[in-house]
């Protein structure tokens, strides 16, 4: 099974609605994730709200006419948000490093593939397609340290952690892409395991 990765517009993403729903009910059932399948009917309406933010964009991968992957990321605003996990991430890095390091920065949102299609590059493929318009290389994401399969593709991808942990039960980590200029001061290099969940 070949799969294609192609940046999708906003305005198209409903044909591929229901492939996305179905990969990201299979990709989050499992640890650590856990989420039940009606999570999965939650993101789908949720997906139709932020495809309204700001630099938003999406790539999807298919083989054979059926979705086996998907990738969203838009625009950290500049203002940062308090809602989701935000706060939580703002609160471990304090004032100044939020603002210099993730406002305005590209972050990804979700990525996800089908546990059949793993293995096949489709994660690094995903992950390269929607940060390409990172403005000045600055992108980051937000995993679970748990999440130990995303760590290791974000890692060989060049995404480094910030030494931060964020607080909650869901042991979330900041991780920087390798062309963010602040990777460096971030203390995010060696010993690294290396989302948005």
């Amino acid at each position: 099974m070949t799969a294609e990765v192609e940046v999708v517009a906003a305005e198209e993403l409903d044909q591929y609605a229901d492939g996305i729903r179905d990969v990201y009910a299979r990709a989050f059932a499992a640890p650590p994730w856990n989420e039940d399948p009606a999570q999965a009917d939650h993101y789908a309406e949720r997906l139709a709200r932020d495809a309204r933010r700001t630099g938003f964009t999406a790539a999807v991968a298919t083989a054979d006419g059926a979705v086996t992957g998907f990738a969203t990321a838009w625009t950290t605003p500049e203002a940062f948000p308090a809602d989701r996990s935000y706060g939580q991430v703002a609160e471990a890095l304090g004032p100044g490093r939020t603002r210099a390091w993730l406002c305005g920065a590209l972050e990804v949102n979700e990525l996800a593939v089908a546990p059949e299609a793993h293995g096949a590059g489709l994660g690094a493929a995903l992950l390269h397609a929607v940060t390409g318009p990172a403005p000045d290389g600055r992108c980051r994401l937000l995993t679970s340290v748990r999440a130990e399969a995303a760590l290791r593709l974000y890692e060989r991808a060049g995404w480094r952690r910030v030494d931060a942990p964020v607080p909650g039960r869901a042991a979330l980590v900041v991780l920087l892409g390798p062309r963010h200029p602040e990777r460096v001061e971030a203390g995010a290099g060696a010993g690294a395991e290396g989302g948005d969940r």
